[in-house]
């Protein structure tokens, strides 16, 4: 069962000479359960696209469809509340809450949307990554690896439809994101979710269980590979 599809997807910025098409007709399906890399170079449009599949940005023509929804025909404030619950995002820069310890950064989604947590479920998250000790640490106290893995958690305690993870290893250092990265395929297998991951990293994207390339705003043919 296909969990996000983009069809025809365009964003196309300036006009004229000025015209950028930072993505370009771009056509994807992911199943549920996937674990997909999007590999390209600095500039070829794979930040872009991620940005449209989460919501985060709306594209010049084209839809974005997450768990059967077309997330583009939402109002601003639909397509919000759609975004915290049915989208994790993982960034490379964390993006935790500096005056939040861990566990607050964790459940944090989770209060926004005015949900409780399940307890059984988020221990069993923490404990998966490793941070049972590191609950009432504050971010500063914690190295780029333990950071890493509290956004990961965080991103997994909503029970989101997908995640989706921007360069999630760019400001480790290689062992360190080797690690991050065999936790997070670890813990998506264990809770059952679907991840659409960029790099520009090769190594890193073969790690997924499948690559689709993109060059130019392009998926580069032949280069799906799931």
């Amino acid at each position: 069962m296909s969990i996000l599809e983009s069809d025809n997807l365009c964003k196309t910025y300036g006009s004229g000479e000025n015209e950028v098409k930072a993505l370009d007709h771009v056509s994807i399906h992911i199943e549920d359960g996937d674990f997909i890399s999007i590999i390209g170079t600095s500039g070829s449009g794979k930040s872009t696209l991620l940005n449209m599949l989460g919501g985060l940005d709306r594209p010049t023509s084209g839809t974005v469809t997450v768990a059967g929804k077309n997330i583009f025909s939402m109002s601003d404030e639909e397509l919000t509340i759609f975004r915290r619950r049915n989208i994790g995002f993982v960034f490379q820069d964390y993006n935790l809450v500096p005056i939040l310890n861990v566990y607050e950064n964790i459940v944090l989604p989770l209060e926004l949307d005015g949900s409780e947590p399940d307890q059984k479920y988020v221990d069993s998250i923490i404990h998966s990554l490793g941070l049972e000790k590191k609950l009432t640490a504050m971010p500063n106290q914690l190295s780029g690896g333990q950071q890493q893995r509290v956004a990961i958690a965080r991103a997994l305690a909503s029970k989101p439809a997908i995640i989706l993870a921007d360069e999630p290893t760019g400001n480790l250092d290689s062992k360190t994101s080797m690690d991050v990265l065999s936790l997070l395929k670890v813990t998506i297998r264990e809770f059952q979710q679907t991840v659409v991951m960029i790099t520009h990293n090769e190594e890193i994207a073969l790690m997924a269980d499948g690559m689709i390339r993109i060059e130019d705003g392009k998926v580069k043919a032949g280069e799906v590979l799931c």
